[in-house]
């Protein structure tokens, strides 16, 4: 067992027995396949709007259905869920993971309920697909500007130009 790693039962119970600890409550979401700088600084800056951070983890099949297989690249992910579920937990500015298999973060929104729903500055409020539901019970999205831009893609993309002889 990981620890910080949770079912959305047992987050749920755990936030409801100790509110104090939890609330304000900060959750953000993604597949965080390749943990970079970019990530640990995001994640930073998220758990610094609240009292506790929660990141919701993409299945390996919720990956793998938002991000398919491009010509030339491996399939993604590339790290099983379980183990990066147990590097997001070890890192201090994470609380508690959650791992989910749909292809957004809604039902675990509708959920959890956070006081705020941090995404990249990559997003929109427009084209953010969970918006709605947030807004619906009262949370604030933040977006955040992300600080050192990488991703996986590109990490990956540089990786295989690298003419390794």
């Amino acid at each position: 067992m990981v620890s910080g790693l949770y079912t959305l039962d047992e987050l749920r119970q755990t936030i409801a027995a100790d509110p104090q600890r939890w609330r304000p409550l900060v959750f953000t979401n993604g597949c965080f396949d390749l943990i970079h700088a970019g990530h640990v600084r995001y994640l930073q800056v998220a758990r610094s709007l609240g009292k506790a951070l929660v990141v919701g983890l993409n299945s390996d099949r919720s990956v793998q259905a938002i991000k398919p297989q491009a010509v030339g690249l491996p399939p993604r992910p590339i790290v099983p869920e379980q183990q990066r579920a147990e590097v997001l937990a070890a890192l201090r500015a994470v609380d508690g993971v959650v791992i989910f298999a749909e292809t957004t973060a809604s039902q675990l929104l509708d959920s959890l309920q956070p006081d705020i729903y941090v995404k990249g500055g990559d997003y929109k409020l427009e084209t953010l697909p969970e918006a709605a539901i947030v807004q619906a019970y009262g949370g604030h999205i933040e977006l955040v500007q992300i600080e050192v831009p990488s991703s996986t893609s590109a990490i990956v993309k540089r990786i295989l130009a690298t003419n390794v002889t």
